[in-house]
């Protein structure tokens, strides 16, 4: 079999790789823009421009030494979309500091696994956000914070740390203004900064996100400047991102989402930042998109969809919008069809990735038809090489199925402190292995068709739920749908879905399988149906089908059945 028959592609591309650290290409930014608008931020009536954005960071940065932090310490955030979360993002990055991007929905027992796991010295939070409240957690787990000294924590619970930076609300004893900080450094810190723009390593660790798995406790994944900031940058500029566009940031910046394919597209690029709000809401975004002309707009299908329901949307000029990502889940063909035409995002992209490969490996292109842009996830991103193999690890022909595998600068380091779990993943060759399964064309685009763990088994046959979901889309009065596998004495499996119907309308059970009955196999329709308005999902927007699957399967007094 010759080469190009192969499911493997590399990126071949004359733009070569970005040697530096986020902190030298945010002063590269101030250099190169340094009066264009760097962040806008509404609700916080904030307005940076990049010289503005970039000594802030610098002064933040010198904060953080004078709290006694040093090159390699870990420092937490924890907080929704706000100023402070970017400025802590460059801040930490120019004083050589790990940032670890901690989940906005973590309760208590996350939490703590968090910061201990990975020894965080310091966190920067909110102090609350609707029902989170993130002080009063902190101080669940750490009590000694009430008659601590600012930047003197010694808590039994969380051993390593030091300092707690609140903003957002009234300074609780013991934490340290988040405002207070960046004024606590003085000559020598700056100084410090200063050299360390040229010691630092773009190598050099710089995040650590924990990956939300749906069993065992998470995993933090351990990333580079080079890792993140190329990321960035080629993502924005398979846009086609320069100084003129603003980009909508809707999604959680806590995930590589938000800081990645958005903050640090922006500061490669020289766009702009614009957060609508701390977390979702569709008639903000809407608001937010017309008012500040943006030109970009990112989110997760379910956001997409929000959006285009709302009954004032019609209300919105839109006409700024020109492009954005669409990624997280399979963007069904009428979302993308109305997100094109009534949102006038002609060169909307489709990207895939996962966390570990900080994110994206596939992009779709502006020029590619639609078709292909709700129907694949685009080809694979430069300087990254991928390959699709079968269950003895041989890269199988085009066309056909199998684990999809990455390689190249984009790559974690591993997961922190996990040696045995990053083997499992990373092999000799240091190509990560997702656990999707995939298939690549004969023009290198490729499909995700589920994950090796997702397959529902139905007696001894495989069935993709993303099959099943494609085909529900198409009836008229299914605005979202999930199907997934329940555990089942006869069959090991049946197919449940779980459907979100559109205002107004009306279904029932019988009404579905009746829709697929004599449209798709026998075997692929689902027998267990249920009507919510709302689906569970992580903060970025992936559905948790673990999550309805134990629901359903406690419901109907099932068994759930064994997973590798």
């Amino acid at each position: 079999m010759s080469a190009s028959a192969l499911s493997y592609v590399n990126g071949a591309s004359t733009t070569s790789l970005l040697a530096e650290t986020i902190g030298q290409a945010l002063s590269r930014a101030a250099q190169q823009w340094p009066e264009r608008p760097a962040l806008i931020v509404p609700p916080q009536n904030v307005r940076l421009t990049w010289r503005e954005l970039n000594e802030q960071a610098e002064a933040l940065a010198a904060g953080f030494l004078a709290l006694g932090m040093e090159r390699g310490d870990r420092i937490g955030i924890w907080s929704l979309n706000r100023a402070e979360w970017v400025l802590t993002q460059f801040a930490a990055a120019k004083a050589g500091l790990i940032l670890v991007t901690l989940n906005p929905a973590y309760r208590l027992v996350e939490l703590e696994f968090a910061l201990v796991k990975v020894g965080c010295k310091a966190v920067a939070t909110a102090t609350s956000f609707k029902t989170s409240d993130y002080i009063g957690m902190l101080n669940a787990l750490a009590p000694e914070l009430a008659t601590s000294q600012p930047g003197a924590l010694h808590a039994k619970r969380l051993p390593d740390l030091r300092s707690v930076i609140q903003f957002g609300g009234s300074l609780v004893p013991g934490a340290l203004a988040f405002e207070a900080v960046a004024g606590m450094g003085g000559t020598k810190e700056r100084e410090a900064i200063a050299a360390l723009a040229d010691e630092l390593q773009c190598d050099d660790a710089i995040n650590i996100q924990f990956t939300s798995g749906t069993t065992g406790q998470p995993k933090g994944v351990t990333l580079t400047h080079h890792n993140i900031l190329n990321n960035g940058f080629y993502v924005g500029s398979a846009m086609a991102l320069t100084p003129e566009d603003r980009i909508c940031i809707q999604v959680p910046l806590y995930h590589c989402f938000g800081m990645v394919m958005g903050n640090l597209a922006a500061v490669t690029l020289g766009a702009t930042m614009v957060y609508p709000g701390e977390g979702f809401d569709p008639l903000t975004t809407l608001k937010t998109v017309a008012s500040e002309r943006c030109t970009a707009l990112y989110g997760v299908p379910t956001m997409f969809i929000a959006e285009l329901d709302h009954p004032d949307f019609a209300s919105f000029d839109l006409s700024s919008l020109r492009t954005g990502i669409m990624a997280g889940a399979p963007c069904p063909v009428e979302v993308m069809k109305k997100v094109v035409d009534q949102m006038h995002m002609r060169d909307v992209t489709i990207a895939y990735g996962m966390t570990e490969t900080s994110p994206v490996s596939f992009q779709s292109g502006m020029t590619d038809p639609l078709e292909r842009r709700v129907s694949t996830v685009g080809r694979i991103m430069p300087h990254l090489e991928v390959k699709i193999i079968d269950e003895k690890g041989r890269i199988v022909p085009r066309g056909t199925k199998g684990e999809l595998c990455t390689r190249g600068y984009s790559v974690m380091l591993g997961y922190w402190g996990e040696p045995q779990k990053t083997a499992e993943v990373l092999d000799a060759a240091r190509w990560m292995h997702t656990g999707d399964m995939a298939t690549l064309d004969a023009e290198g685009y490729g499909n995700i068709v589920g994950r090796i763990k997702d397959l529902i088994i139905r007696g001894g046959e495989n069935i993709s739920p993303r099959e099943v979901e494609e085909f529900l889309y198409r009836h008229p009065k299914i605005q979202d749908v999930q199907v997934f596998g329940v555990a089942d004495d006869h069959y090991g499996e049946e197919v449940a879905a779980w459907v979100k119907l559109r205002e107004g309308e009306s279904l029932t059970q019988a009404d579905v399988i009746a829709f697929c009955t004599g449209q798709i196999a026998h075997n692929k329709i689902p027998r267990i149906v249920q009507f919510v308005d709302a689906f569970p999902m992580t903060v970025t927007g992936k559905i948790q089908k673990f999550v309805m699957r134990q629901e359903v399967e406690k419901e109907l007094g099932r068994k759930a059945r064994k997973t590798a």
